[in-house]
């Protein structure tokens, strides 16, 4: 579930049959080792599973403790960064060639869009010889929507967790500080999570009991609720309302959508027989109460097809089907 505060507010203004939140599927992909990209430990099946995700988090160990042993034997986040890169890349170069030999043929006979395409890939091939990802190449809009259809590993959005210890959840140690370093190129953030806290954390009865644990080491929330909202960032997603006694419920969508396809989300029919939305702002929706009172001091605007939904919305659809 994507933590969100305005659910909570207005679900004491609603008091609804239930609220149904916002949820953004993370799911846990077996390790990858040296040698992947050619079919190394799980190599294949780890590959596979990463490019069926839309986003990726990259979790690094940043904490010392000789009872739990790392692979390579030694603690450096760096390293083992540099390690999946490679894989990832390598298995991206991979790609590319393919694709690249494969339009060969249609470049000897004139064809223009082959041309252009292999442009592109050589502009990508030349990106990760030079071991950078593809996300960071400079690419017009036009070049962006062609390189999205290629699903490569390197293009998705990601963001670093650097793992570390109780000591260091609130402001991070050395390791962490030798990541924000390299990480800074790719334009990439990262966010401190001292998982094993958090486990013991979850382990506790109540919420009291587990916010008093925060506190102690310094926390105002769990590191996974920025966890969450973080990957709900990155894939540049947004939330709007809908508010009744049935229910409250959170909608996700992407960023600069349009109402009828804000509609779309709760069902195909909406989109295709939208005639106009309700909608109240978050704010408002709070300040006044309710839709009612909100109505009455004008704060309930009714919008067309090019309606732009903002963050927070609260939204009635009405469509003819």
């Amino acid at each position: 579930n994507v933590p969100d505060k305005r659910m909570e507010n207005l679900e004491k203004l609603v008091n609804p049959e239930k609220v149904i939140p916002a949820t953004v599927e993370i799911v846990d992909i077996a390790g990858l080792v040296k040698g992947a990209s050619k079919g190394e430990g799980l190599g294949n099946q780890f590959l596979a599973n990463i490019r069926e995700t839309d986003a990726i988090i990259h979790v690094l160990r940043c904490f010392d403790d000789d009872n739990i042993i790392h692979v390579e034997e030694s603690i450096d986040p760096v390293r083992d960064k540099e390690i999946i890169d490679l894989e990832l890349q390598l298995k991206d170069l991979e790609t590319l060639e393919k694709r690249k030999d494969k339009i060969a043929r249609l470049i000897k006979t004139g064809d223009k869009e082959a041309l252009i395409e292999n442009n592109i890939l050589i502009k990508l091939i030349n990106q990760i010889h030079s071991f950078k990802p593809v996300r960071t190449v400079d690419l017009t809009e036009k070049e962006q929507i062609f390189v999205d259809t290629m699903e490569l590993i390197t293009n998705k959005p990601v963001f670093y967790v650097c793992n570390v210890d109780e000591s260091s959840a609130v402001n991070g140690n050395s390791h962490v500080e030798n990541v924000k370093k390299v990480i800074q190129a790719e334009n990439a953030e990262l966010i401190i999570l001292a998982v094993a806290t958090e486990a013991d954390i979850n382990d506790l009865d109540t919420y009291e009991d587990r916010q008093v644990f925060l506190s102690d080491i310094g926390l105002s929330e769990p590191g996974s609720s920025k966890m969450i909202r973080k990957a709900y960032d990155i894939l540049n997603l947004q939330t709007y309302f809908t508010a009744g006694i049935k229910e409250v419920r959170a909608w996700t969508i992407h960023k600069g959508m349009t109402a009828p396809q804000a509609a779309g989300v709760i069902h195909t029919d909406f989109e295709k027989g939208f005639i106009k939305a309700e909608v109240i702002s978050y704010d408002n929706y709070i300040k006044y109460g309710s839709e009612s009172k909100a109505r009455e001091f004008g704060k309930l605007n009714i919008e067309g097809k090019d309606y732009v939904v903002k963050d927070g919305d609260v939204m009635h659809f009405r469509f003819n089907v």
